[in-house]
């Protein structure tokens, strides 16, 4: 089975409370990772129909501080899937109470694994990017996978034919 990024697409809204700030009034950062968290399992959860669970947070840009009161709204799905994990790309984004205007503040990507009730990772559904930012992060996620891979000490790095095209003609 093969299935569209936007079947995975998770959108959830919700206001910065003043409980939830540093000193300066602005959204704790681990706040906002953790709503990050929520949104990606969701879609990972949408994309595979199966319990999933956190396996990496690969990247995370604080672009703006998020002020108490603010609308924030926070999209993700799936951008690759591989045999049992997926990538979860995130954008975090802030409304102006008086314009509407969206201002994107922060993006993130997760990677989640499928597992069954019993904790052992199952098979996910390929899926076939559509949009060309869906293309954009799909053809991404095999050179982060592959990089996150040789960190590991679990691909050597002659075999990372993705990323090595980055530095070859």
């Amino acid at each position: 089975m093969i299935k569209a990024p936007k079947e995975s697409l998770t959108i959830l809204t919700d206001m910065v409370l003043p409980g939830e700030t540093n000193p300066l009034g602005n959204l704790f950062g681990g706040e906002l990772l953790a709503r990050m968290d929520r949104a990606c399992s969701i879609a990972a959860q949408r994309h595979s129909r199966r319990i999933v669970v956190t396996a990496s947070v690969n990247h995370v840009a604080f672009t703006k501080a998020v002020p108490v009161g603010s609308v924030v709204t926070i999209e993700a799905k799936v951008s690759r899937a591989f045999k049992s994990s997926m990538e979860i790309y995130v954008d975090v984004w802030v409304e102006d109470r008086e314009s509407q205007q969206r201002t994107k503040v922060n993006e993130g990507i997760y990677t989640f694994v499928a597992v069954d009730r019993t904790g052992t990772p199952v098979t996910v559904p390929k899926i076939k990017p559509e949009t060309k930012l869906e293309k954009e992060r799909y053809e991404g996620a095999l050179r982060r996978k592959q990089l996150s891979l040789i960190l590991s000490g679990k691909m050597n790095p002659d075999d990372a034919s993705e990323l090595k095209a980055l530095f070859t003609n």
